[in-house]
């Protein structure tokens, strides 16, 4: 157990060491001046991060008087979520939430580890379409959801490396928080 903790830390120290400050940058650029709602869309442990990244950014920041960022995560309805796949399928969960109802003012953040999940692309899809910056936010070779991205956050990982690719990608969200709280106390 010892030496597999010291391999773990040591690859995430790794990917700390190289992370994509550019990318942040153009992130928080893109927060900044977003006139419109910011939704986040994520499954399994990517919807636990988007969730979370709704407390930090959404409330978090609120309640301090930092940001009000209008920010909502499509994974945190059970209800609509599960009566979505239920009755026209698991592929539809973020689009049909986001149908007729996203704009060019909106920020979409997409996170996927592969960037191939079929429920993410879709929802992708449809929002290019209306003109919506994406934010994507991926791991492994990033897949197709890299490719449709304005900007992507990319974590290059061997594939099924979920552990090092979800905890760069809560530290993503980390960075973001604490640059706006750092921002305020200068």
């Amino acid at each position: 157990m010892e030496n597999f903790t010291k391999q773990y830390t040591s690859k995430l120290i790794t990917l700390l060491q190289n992370i994509d400050t550019q990318s942040v940058t153009e992130i928080i650029n893109a927060l900044e001046t977003c006139k419109g709602r910011i939704y986040i869309i994520g499954n399994g442990g990517s919807a636990a991060t988007a969730s979370h990244m709704v407390n930090d950014l959404g409330v978090g920041l609120k309640r301090r008087n930092i940001r009000s960022f209008d920010i909502q995560s499509l994974s945190d309805n059970t209800p609509v979520c599960s009566a979505i796949s239920n009755d026209i399928g698991y592929e539809n969960v973020f689009y049909i939430q986001i149908k007729d109802k996203i704009t060019p003012d909106d920020i979409l953040i997409a996170i996927s580890c592969s960037g191939n999940s079929e429920n993410i692309l879709k929802a992708t899809n449809y929002a290019k379409k209306q003109k919506t910056k994406i934010i994507g936010v991926t791991g492994f070779n990033g897949g197709e959801l890299k490719k449709l991205s304005n900007i992507n956050f990319h974590v290059p990982t061997p594939s099924n490396e979920y552990g090092l690719v979800e905890d760069m990608h809560m530290i993503l969200d980390h960075i973001i928080y604490s640059y706006y709280i750092h921002l305020s106390k200068s």
